[in-house]
């Protein structure tokens, strides 16, 4: 009976410390992997580091940003928010992966020298996923009308970041990048509003 009794009490306590570590492995993982990008990008010198970093990471912000637009505003004026979020989440999600493979497997990076393909795909994919998830979050707001207010104003930020990134590292001046991603947001906007009221 006793025994019994200690390995009943003694599972939760098992489950507890392994999750414990695996809390603790996953962290040190994290930390160990930011701290190699960190140094590696370090290490590149500034054409290194808009070859191998900024641009792979600043594609996929643009994609993530601006393909999502459409069906997200589609969803929205077709079917409300939650739809609008889930299909926003969903491309998104599909989005990051066919940039990450995309970039991945276009470029081994031999020959241009553009540095590893798997970090580079990564870059891609993580940023593509971040652009399209943040205008899709605003629709958490059950009220259409207002979630899209709020996602209008999202997506003037990203265009902002985007043109600020273009202009801080690729050097192109700010307001000929403003209106470039404006203008490229605008349209795919614009069919996906058209999309939504046919």
């Amino acid at each position: 009976m006793r025994k019994a009794m200690l390995t009943t009490i003694g599972i939760p306590l098992l489950v507890a410390s392994s999750a414990d570590a695996m809390r603790s492995d996953l962290s040190l993982a994290v930390s160990r992997t930011a701290t190699d990008l960190i140094d590696r990008w370090r290490g590149q010198g500034e054409r290194g580091q808009i070859l191998r970093f900024v641009q792979p990471s600043l594609i996929g912000l643009i994609d993530g940003t601006i393909s999502t637009l459409a069906p997200i505003f589609a969803s929205a004026f077709i079917a409300g928010s939650h739809a609008a979020l889930m299909v926003g989440l969903a491309a998104s999600l599909g989005a990051a992966i066919s940039m990450g493979l995309s970039e991945a497997m276009s470029d081994d990076g031999e020959l241009s020298g553009r540095g590893n393909s798997v970090v580079r795909g990564t870059l891609t994919g993580v940023a593509t996923f971040v652009g399209g998830t943040f205008h899709a979050l605003p629709f958490l707001i059950a009220d259409t009308t207002t979630a899209l207010k709020v996602a209008y104003v999202v997506v003037a930020m990203e265009l902002v970041t985007i043109a600020w990134v273009r202009r801080h590292f690729l050097l192109v001046p700010l307001h000929r990048s403003l209106i470039q991603v404006t203008f490229g947001g605008c349209i795919v906007a614009g069919v996906g509003a058209l999309m939504g009221h046919a």
